[in-house]
Order: structure tokens, then C-alpha cells, then sequence
């Protein structure tokens, strides 16, 4: 092996749990509801407070490439979720590609150096793989949710409804809301890549016109949902039923495949559970679920796109169940293409973990439907998910020998979404309920943590690190700034955006660029409509500098109309924010960050933010095992950019070629 600089550690693990919060890792350590991470950080060597200065913008992909990389977005050029197209400035286009970054992953790098590299579903210019190194391996990483979940949902989650009250089999499409699920992709195409080692993801552009907080990030928690509604009758025309059985019938395949099911009595006369079939012919059932029971991993049927069926492992779970059999209602989960292998480099990888494990898990996107199904089924469903990646990455070290891994973990972000707004103000419970529901979910992830506690012993070293967290808002949000497009109301009421209107003076969702100088697009950026650069330019070039200013001024003069005091913390020309590690040709003309208190929950806040409940939005860092110190706080500040020349050095493999951070020195076991 050719590396310039003795190792110290030869097998490392990065546990990257996206949203990780270290203030509130910290206030549950210290309560004990934590004893995993608190023996890890026994072990290990961290900063007293576990923060680690984010860099910006504060969200997904950029960071997750910060940390890969070592270096800021102005360098690495993923500044948002979503790229700015250069076509038109209401145009986005999708951004979790790593033919779009420009710094090099470390990854490559031990790769390259004969060590056997694992990318585990890192939602940061993971995929395709940019190295043809036959050591390295790639799952996933085109999208934060989960592993498969861009291209594998044949078959939408759903509740269904069933009740001697209803007369005929019906399935409805998002019949429980019209929202929308932004930051979620679940829709990927897959195409044969130039790159003839794997294949890549083609996602369409948008043009998204924000007019109110429910058409962009706030419509996150009210995803749509399909639900089927069926009658309860007397079971007749069974093979074997038994003479008290009641019958209701499932639908899968938006209708097109049913289940009939048979609701049954417990020794005492109670309905209390259902039986599932693929027809009426059956003696034997699929499954029998019963009430108050999640199940996992229920194999059969769906229908692809293009009309194929596959096979596809779902969960299930009865939410309700009336004693005498007269109503049910039951959720029930995404149904996961299992033969779907296009985001896994080798393939042969996707068979050995499909053989040896299980398959990967479906997603709970409908948590803030209501408060039940966010506790018996959203976090039931992410429990399935921890313990199904902790045996798969155990199963990998194990029985593969894989000696380097990055692993990215999605639990507390996406179920933060569903609960981190409503910690104050109480949403559909109240908030007591949602400020449970967040410690339940560092209590998953301390379990989580608590699979690979045994690697400490067996020679590895464990870092444990997270992109950014969030925070519970103090007060209503401006609208201004949306990582899924041009959010309009604000710039609108500042004069500098302006849409087109009906005859009858309905607003459209459609700029007027003649008298637009400017659009707030994405999270962080505004960009001017400037002649000969844009397409419906109207700012001369010699101008730009003026009307930069007029924007700054007008936003550090905003005040919220409630408590009259600023919503805008920082705004900076692109050449400014450089200092913050953005700017360049990938970020707008200006970058701003909204004040403390009002922001949405992290992407357009500072990374230094705080928020009601001891919420935070700085991600955190804690290390331990061969390299680290051993019980050791430090008073350093350690920087997203500090985390991969920080491995580099543990591993004894070069820094990337890009990278601008430098190793935390003062961690370290051995003299710097």
C-alpha cells in the first residue's frame, strides 16, 4: 500500500446522522436518556458543548460535501439543495450529483490507496462514483430520505378505512391533503451515465413561484396521501373461514390489486386482529397483523410504471380495530421495488445485503398526519430503517472486510420535519406531545449508536457527525428565501418582484420579468435580473452594485410586523461571502441568513442559530478510538471543513485536493 503518512487507525467508521443536535445531545446525555453516546463520548474526544461550526448554507447537500471534502461550497460548488439554472432565474434544477462538485471526496482517496471503501447513502456528490477504483463501493446518495427510496416506491403509503358504514371498494389518490413533500425525492429516473461504472440519476428542472409559506418548505409535514376505503360484511365464498370471520378488501396497485382480508376473533370473542390473503381460494393467509402490532417486511405484489409487477416488501400496522369487527383502520407503508438495484455500485452488493439482511426499508412521510401515526408509525417505521442499516453495516464490516466507511443516516431530520414546529406551538397535539416525540427520536438514534459501540473494542476508530441540526421557530416566518424555489411575497411587498395577475387580478404563478429587478430563489440567494446575464434581464450591468445596495438596505430595514423587530440577520454581496464559505459562480448576487427566531427550521439560518426548546442548528462532532484522545474535551473550534483532512491524517492517506480545513489537531492522540 502507497501512503505518504503512517496511519492511526487502519478500519474507520463515519456515523453521519443527518440533523443530529448537539444541545439537545448534550441536555439528553446528561439526563441519562442517552447511555450509548454518553459511553461513547467517555471514550472519545469532543468538545464539551459536541458543537462543530457549520458551515453554510445550512442544509443537506452542500454540508454532507463540506464534510466529504474539506472544503467550503464556494469551492466544492453545491450551494443549496437544489442548483440555480442557468437558463432562468426561476428555474432549479436537481443538485445531488457528484458531476456537480468540484472538490475531490475523500472517499476517492482511501480508495486509491488500497483501502476497501464503503458509501453508505450520503446525500453530499456521492453518486455516481467518481473514482474507478475497483475498492470503492457506493450506495444511494441521490437523495437524503433513505436507502432505494428515489427510485424504488412501485406503490404509494396510504391508510386504509374500512367500515360496515361504507358501500363499495373505492381507492382515492392524495385524498388526505394536496400537499407537498419538497426536500423528499421520491421520483428518479435512472439513465445509463458516461461514466461507465455506474449510472446516474435524471431529474427534471423546476420552475417552482412560491406565493405562500404552504407552497414550498411548509408543506413539507402535510404530505398527500392515497387512502382506500372498503366495507366491512360478513365473510362468504371462502375457501376456510371461520362462521363469526368479517371481511374488508385491500387495494394495492392505485386499485389494481386486491386483497381480500378477514378480521378475526380472539379466544374471548373479540375482533382483535386481520388476516391477509391473495384471494379468497387461500386456506393459508399472507399474514396475519395484529392490533397495536407494526409489522415489517411484507412481501407482495405492486405494479411498476411501466406495468410490470415486482415484488415489494411493505409495513403495516392496525391503528384501530373495533371489538365487534365494525371499523378498521390501518396504515400502511410505501411498497419497495426488491429487484431494484440501479443506485448500488457493484450491483452484486445490492444482492449480498438482499440475501444476507433484509431489504432496504420503506419511508413514513405522513408523521404530522396526526399524533398516532406519527408515534406507532413514522417512528416505528425509522426504527425499522436503524435496525436494518446497523445489521447491514454490520454484516459489511463483518463478512466483507470493508475497512473504511461513510454511512449517512436520515432519522432525525426528516422526522424533525415532522415534529421540530410544533414543539411550541402544539400542531395537531399539543406541545408536549411533539417535545416526547423528539427525545423518543434521540433515544432511536442512541440505539442506533449503540450497534457499533462493539467496533471501539475491535480496533476501530468512530466518528459520530451530523450536517447541521434545526430549530423550533420562536415566531412566524418571513417569506422570503425556500431551498425548492422563488419565493416571492416578501421581495414583493419590497418592490423588487413583481407576478403576473389574471384579468380578474388573481396573482399567477409566473414572474413578470419587465418589472422584476430582482428574485429571492432558493435558500439563501437573491439574484439580480441583470441584461445580456439573464434571460429577461432588465438591471444594467453598471448598475448592479446600486441595487444591491437598495435590496441590503430595504432587508436589514424589514421589520416583522408583530414584533417589530428585524428578520434578516446578515446580508452579503457574493464577493463578501466568501468569509462565510459561500459566494462564487454557484451562488446568487447576494446571500442572506434570516434572524434568529425566525427561521424556517435550518436552511436559511446561520449555523450558529438557536431556537425555542434548546434547539440548535449546529451539527456535532464527537471521535473515538485508535487516533483520538480518550476522555478528552477540547476548547477548539472544530469546523465542517476540519473533519475530513481530520480522517485523512487517523487514516494516513493524503488531504483532497481541495481541501481548506486542517486536522483538530488538539484531538489528536499523536504530536502534531
Amino acid at each position: 500500500m502507497d501512503r505518504s503518512r503512517k496511519a492511526s487507525a487502519d478500519k474507520i467508521l463515519i456515523l453521519g446522522i443527518d440533523g443530529m443536535d448537539p444541545s439537545l445531545t448534550k441536555r439528553f446525555v446528561d439526563e441519562g436518556k442517552m447511555p450509548n453516546t454518553k459511553k461513547f463520548l467517555e471514550r472519545g474526544a469532543q468538545r464539551e458543548d459536541l458543537i462543530m461550526q457549520g458551515g453554510h448554507p445550512t442544509v443537506t447537500p452542500p454540508m454532507w460535501t463540506t464534510l466529504a471534502t474539506g472544503a467550503y461550497p464556494v469551492t466544492h460548488g453545491i450551494t443549496c439543495f437544489y442548483r440555480q439554472s442557468k437558463e432562468s432565474l426561476d428555474t432549479i434544477e436537481y443538485n445531488l450529483d457528484s458531476s456537480n462538485c468540484h472538490a475531490e471526496q475523500l472517499w476517492n482517496v482511501f480508495a486509491e490507496a488500497g483501502k476497501k471503501t464503503l458509501v453508505w447513502h450520503w446525500p453530499g456528490s456521492s453518486w455516481p462514483p467518481s473514482s474507478s477504483s475497483p475498492n470503492l463501493s457506493v450506495v444511494d446518495g441521490t437523495q437524503p430520505g433513505n436507502v432505494n427510496m428515489g427510485v424504488a416506491i412501485v406503490d404509494p403509503e396510504k391508510l386504509l378505512i374500512a367500515s360496515v358504514k361504507t358501500e363499495e371498494v373505492t381507492y382515492k389518490k392524495q385524498a388526505a391533503s394536496d400537499g407537498d413533500v419538497p426536500c423528499v425525492i421520491s421520483d428518479l429516473k435512472v439513465q445509463k451515465s458516461t461514466f461507465n461504472l455506474a449510472e446516474s440519476v435524471k431529474a427534471k428542472k423546476k420552475v417552482r413561484i412560491l406565493l405562500t409559506l404552504a407552497d414550498g418548505e411548509g408543506a413539507m409535514p402535510e404530505a398527500p396521501f392515497d387512502v382506500v376505503y372498503s366495507p366491512i360484511k360478513d365473510a362468504a365464498g371462502w375457501a376456510d373461514a371461520p362462521a363469526d370471520a368479517r371481511e374488508f378488501t385491500m387495494l394495492h396497485g392505485h386499485g389494481l390489486i386486491r386483497r381480500p382480508c378477514l378480521i378475526l376473533k380472539n379466544a374471548e370473542g373479540i375482533y382483535d386482529r386481520v388476516a391477509i390473503y391473495k384471494s379468497k381460494k387461500e386456506t393459508e393467509p399472507m399474514v396475519v397483523l395484529v392490533k397495536g402490532v407494526y409489522v415489517r417486511d411484507l412481501l407482495d405484489e405492486a405494479i411498476r410504471d411501466d406495468d410490470e409487477k415486482v415484488l415489494a416488501n411493505r409495513n403495516m400496522r392496525i391503528l384501530h380495530l373495533d371489538p365487534n369487527g365494525e371499523q378498521v383502520r390501518m396504515w400502511i407503508s410505501a411498497g419497495m421495488d426488491t429487484t431494484n438495484d440501479d443506485l448500488w455500485h457493484p450491483k452484486s452488493l445490492f444482492r449480498t445485503v438482499t440475501e444476507n439482511v433484509a431489504f432496504p426499508q420503506p419511508t413514513c412521510l405522513i408523521g404530522n398526519a396526526t399524533i398516532q401515526i406519527a408515534k406507532e408509525c413514522m417512528i416505528a417505521t425509522w426504527q425499522a430503517t436503524a435496525d436494518w442499516q446497523a445489521d447491514t453495516l454490520n454484516y459489511l464490516i463483518e463478512k466483507e472486510n470493508f475497512e473504511v466507511i461513510f454511512s449517512h443516516f436520515h432519522n432525525i431530520d426528516l422526522q424533525g420535519h415532522m415534529i421540530i414546529h410544533n414543539m411550541k406551538k402544539g400542531g395537531k397535539g399539543n406541545p408536549e406531545d411533539y417535545s416526547q416525540m423528539m427525545e423518543d427520536v434521540y433515544r432511536q438514534t442512541d440505539g442506533y449508536i449503540g450497534r457499533f459501540l462493539h467496533l471501539l473494542d475491535e480496533g476501530w476508530t468512530v466518528l459520530i457527525v451530523s450536517d447541521h441540526a434545526a430549530v423550533c421557530p420562536e415566531h412566524d416566518v418571513p417569506l422570503i428565501g425556500d431551498m425548492t424555489g422563488v419565493n416571492v411575497a416578501l421581495m414583493r411587498e419590497l418592490g423588487f418582484t413583481n407576478i403576473k395577475q389574471d384579468a380578474e387580478g388573481n396573482d399567477l404563478r409566473e414572474i413578470d420579468w419587465a418589472n422584476t429587478k430582482a428574485v429571492a430563489s432558493r435558500g439563501n440567494h437573491i439574484y439580480l435580473n441583470i441584461k445580456g446575464r439573464d434571460k429577461y434581464g432588465i438591471v444594467e450591468p453598471e448598475d448592479q452594485y446600486e441595487v444591491e445596495e437598495e435590496i441590503m438596505t430595504a432587508l436589514y430595514g424589514y421589520k416583522d410586523k408583530i414584533t417589530g423587530k428585524r428578520v434578516i440577520a446578515m446580508a452579503l454581496r457574493n464577493q463578501d461571502a466568501v468569509l462565510l464559505g459561500m459566494g462564487g459562480p454557484e451562488s446568487g448576487d447576494i446571500n442572506y441568513w434570516t434572524a434568529e427566531g425566525y427561521n424556517y427550521d435550518h436552511c436559511d439560518s446561520l449555523s450558529t442559530t438557536r431556537g425555542y426548546g434548546g434547539t440548535s442548528v449546529s451539527p456535532i462532532f464527537m471521535a473515538a478510538g485508535p487516533g483520538f484522545k480518550t476522555g478528552f474535551k477540547t476548547e477548539r473550534i472544530i469546523r465542517e471543513v476540519d473533519v475530513a483532512p481530520t480522517v485523512a491524517v487517523i487514516g494516513g492517506v493524503r488531504m483532497p485536493a481541495q481541501c481548506e480545513g486542517a486536522p483538530v489537531y488538539q484531538i489528536l492522540s499523536e504530536e502534531f
